[in-house]
């Protein structure tokens, strides 16, 4: 079962950024990054029923309470599945999805996870060299797993979460961000 996410504020430049638990009243404004970010999507409602499921960790990223990112995993046994990762166009290159995974991960690991999974468009290079670098290698392919174009998924896993390397290679990149630690 997940537990709750503290509110983590992040400088970034002049503007502090603000990672929290997602919100019903956020799920307009996430439906709005999503629908800006993929070609498929989910839905509000498939936001609101993610809110309550005990397994599910959402969090957003907000800027003087302006949603400029979210990500969602879920946390079963020893397991973290992310299941969503985006940021708004003017947000990107900035190291906003990298604090959001940051932080999935790191409430992932509290809850009790030592691996995580995700998939991942084969062509999503900025995507795949964020999770490169958090340790995740690509195990698998889902041949037409994209709804909307046929492309396939990398299925990649992060297996060594309760390594001391990666937890200090973890706690490293947090620091940067000026994150606490894990």
């Amino acid at each position: 079962m997940a537990v709750e996410t503290p509110d983590t504020t992040i400088p970034a430049f002049e503007t502090p950024i603000t990672i929290r638990r997602m919100r019903a009243s956020d799920i307009e404004h996430v439906s709005r990054i999503e629908r800006e970010s993929f070609s498929t999507g989910w839905s509000a409602s498939a936001y609101l029923t993610e809110l309550s499921n005990p397994a599910a960790v959402y969090i957003v990223a907000a800027v003087n309470e302006k949603l400029i990112g979210y990500g969602g995993l879920w946390v079963i046994m020893d397991e973290a599945h992310i299941t969503t990762i985006a940021v708004v166009p003017e947000w990107r290159g900035l190291r906003i999805g990298e604090r959001l995974l940051s932080e999935m991960l790191a409430t992932a690991r509290r809850d009790g996870a030592t691996r995580a999974t995700l998939e991942v468009r084969t062509s999503n290079e900025p995507a795949q060299r964020l999770y490169k670098r958090y340790g995740f290698l690509k195990a698998a392919v889902r041949k037409g797993y994209y709804s909307d174009n046929r492309e396939d998924a990398d299925i990649l896993w992060l297996n060594d979460m309760d390594a001391t390397t990666w937890r200090e290679e973890f706690n490293r990149r947090r620091e940067e961000m000026g994150m606490p630690p894990l």
